[in-house]
């Protein structure tokens, strides 16, 4: 079973633990578990991210649509009809206020959830389930329709990655660097 990535993960882990100046590991590891089939996300959070114009926008446009699944990329578009129609049925059955309904369907959020569900797929998100009727969160919908959900730091573990730094030899002598 492969992960998709919600637009959150990305953005806080650039801003956050994984920066792209200090941890260039964690975004090394993303496009290596890509290229084994295990990492993706979808073309809305991909859109969501070149909005930022930004570092991250860059990354992402260098990933291109092989790492940002278009709805039918992975499955007929059969099974996507069907997998975006029963995630709006549930969010309209859940009494959600009405624009959070709405807001819902109108982003990535739903599409991420919609592509899980086609394609059996893991959704990972920094989100956290919520009773809040104004907002549907991605851990409640994907509960809901009984999608695997977890948080990066989970996938990570579960996925074995390791961002180990080389070790120098004892004899090695220090390296500093003169700022004038």
């Amino acid at each position: 079973m492969s992960y998709l990535l919600d637009t959150d993960v990305f953005i806080r882990a650039k801003n956050s633990h994984y920066g792209m100046d200090f941890c260039p590991a964690f975004w090394d590891w993303l496009v290596k578990e890509h290229e084994n089939k295990m990492v993706f996300s979808v073309e809305k959070v991909y859109d969501e991210l070149k909005s930022g114009n930004d570092e991250l926008s860059k990354w992402a446009e260098a990933r291109g649509s092989d790492f940002f699944l278009s709805p039918d990329d992975t499955v007929s578009s059969d099974i996507i009809e069907e997998a975006m129609k029963k995630v709006s049925k549930w969010a309209e059955n859940q009494n959600y206020e009405r624009y959070a309904v709405d807001s819902f369907l109108k982003k990535a959020d739903y599409y991420l959830v919609a592509q899980a569900l086609a394609g059996h797929h893991t959704v990972v998100t920094n989100e956290i389930e919520s009773d809040s009727k104004g907002k549907i969160k991605i851990p409640n919908a994907c509960k809901g329709i009984d999608i695997r959900c977890m948080e990066p730091h989970n996938m990570l573990r579960e996925a074995r990655a390791r961002f180990v730094l080389k070790k120098k030899p004892p004899d090695a002598r220090p390296t500093y660097r003169v700022c004038i």
